[in-house]
């Protein structure tokens, strides 16, 4: 069986996700930050279903996150635009947070 990360990580990573993809929609219908909300958007529904496919390649005693790292050190392009994607939704977030 695979090792995967606790439950705690999962509620957390999905309440973000979904908070991300509201707030993006949000301000799209408001129009602000029309740009940024449609990257947010785009990221939020694509980085993690990319994540998830090529996380399923994983060898067994390596969790999602140890893979992830593992594929950026190799230069994978997906583990770049997963980081990226990642990366964007974080600091798109808290722009948005400073902004109201």
């Amino acid at each position: 069986m695979w090792e995967t990360l606790p439950n705690w990580f999962w509620i957390i990573f999905y309440l973000f996700l979904l908070a991300t993809l509201g707030i993006a929609i949000f301000c799209l219908v408001k129009s602000k930050m029309k740009n940024l909300s449609i990257i947010a958007i785009v990221f939020a529904l694509t980085v993690p279903i990319v994540s998830l496919i090529n996380s399923m390649e994983r060898a067994e005693g390596m969790n999602e996150l140890d893979y992830l790292i593992h594929k950026l050190q190799q230069g994978a392009i997906w583990s770049v635009f997963v980081t990226t994607g990642y990366s964007f939704l974080i600091f798109n977030s808290l722009v948005d947070c400073i902004s109201y």
